[in-house]
C-alpha cells in the first residue's frame, strides 16, 4: 500500500477530556476540547465544561481546577456533551481527518463507555474506527528504551513543544497534536505511512508495550494487567462488561 505523505501537513483534530478521575470505565468527563490544526496551525478550537451528573472529587479538582459547582453551573448536560463529541469525532474521521491526542485509549474508551451507558450506543456501535494518532504510543515505539516519565508535559519538554496550561483540555489537545507533528518531523517514516496502516500499527505497538510491561510486573510479583489494557484505542467486547 502506498503511503500518504501529506497527512502531517493536512487537517488534524486534537481531542482531550478532563475527568472526574482516572478510571476510564467508570469516571466521567468534566470538560472537553476539539482543536483543529491545518499545516500545524490552529484553525478552530471548540471547548467547554460538562456537568458529569456526579460530584467531582477534590483530587480531580486539584488537577484541572473544575469544581462540582462550576461544572453544574456552566457545563453541558452529560448526554448532550456525549452526543456532541461523538458526532464531532465521527464527522472528522468520515472526512479522513485523524483524531490526535495523548493516551487516547483513555479518552476514547471513556467516551465509548459513557455513550453506551447514557445513549445506548457507544463509539464502536456508531462505527468509529479511526484513524487515531496517539502521541504516547508513537513515542514509545520510536524511542522504546528512553528512560524517564512520559506524561504529556514530559513529552512536550522532550520534543520542544510549548504547553502553557497543562490539564486544560484545549491546551492539552493542541500540545499533543504538536508532539505528534514533531515526532513526524524527527521520524519521517511515520508520516509516510497511510493513516489506516499507521492506526493498525499503533494497535500492535501498544499491545507489544503492554505485554512487556505485564511481564515486568509479573517478575516483581505485581498484579497482572487488566486484559482490556492490551487493546488500543478502545477495548472491544470487554468494554461491555465494565460496569
Amino acid at each position: 500500500m502506498h503511503g500518504n505523505p501529506d497527512w502531517a501537513t493536512g487537517e488534524l483534530l486534537g481531542f482531550d477530556l478532563e475527568t472526574t478521575g482516572v478510571d476510564r470505565f467508570s469516571d466521567r468527563p468534566v470538560s472537553y476540547a476539539l482543536v483543529t490544526l491545518v499545516h500545524g496551525e490552529v484553525t478552530d478550537r471548540r471547548s467547554g465544561l460538562v456537568d458529569p451528573g456526579i460530584e467531582v472529587p477534590a483530587g480531580a479538582t486539584a488537577v484541572h481546577g473544575i469544581t462540582t459547582e462550576r461544572a453544574r453551573a456552566e457545563g453541558r448536560p452529560l448526554p448532550d456533551a456525549l452526543v456532541y463529541l461523538a458526532d464531532a469525532l465521527e464527522e472528522a474521521v468520515g472526512r479522513g481527518v485523524p483524531v490526535v491526542g495523548m493516551k487516547l485509549d483513555y479518552d476514547l474508551t471513556m467516551l465509548d463507555v459513557q455513550c453506551r451507558m447514557v445513549t445506548g450506543r457507544g463509539l464502536i456501535e456508531r462505527g468509529f474506527a479511526g484513524p487515531v494518532l496517539d502521541a504516547l504510543v508513537l513515542d514509545r515505539h520510536v524511542d522504546r528504551f528512553r528512560r524517564g516519565r512520559r506524561t504529556l508535559v514530559d513529552l512536550c519538554a522532550y520534543y520542544g513543544v510549548t504547553i502553557d496550561h497543562a490539564h486544560d483540555a484545549a491546551a492539552d489537545a493542541q500540545a499533543a497534536a504538536r508532539v505528534v507533528l514533531e515526532l513526524c518531523r524527527r521520524h519521517p517514516d511515520l508520516c509516510e505511512q497511510d493513516l489506516s496502516v499507521l492506526h493498525r500499527s499503533q494497535s500492535g505497538w501498544h499491545r507489544e508495550w503492554a505485554e512487556s510491561y505485564d511481564q515486568w510486573r509479573s517478575e516483581r510479583g505485581m498484579t497482572p494487567l487488566d486484559p482490556r489494557e492490551f487493546q488500543w484505542p478502545i477495548p472491544g467486547d470487554a468494554v461491555a462488561h465494565s460496569s
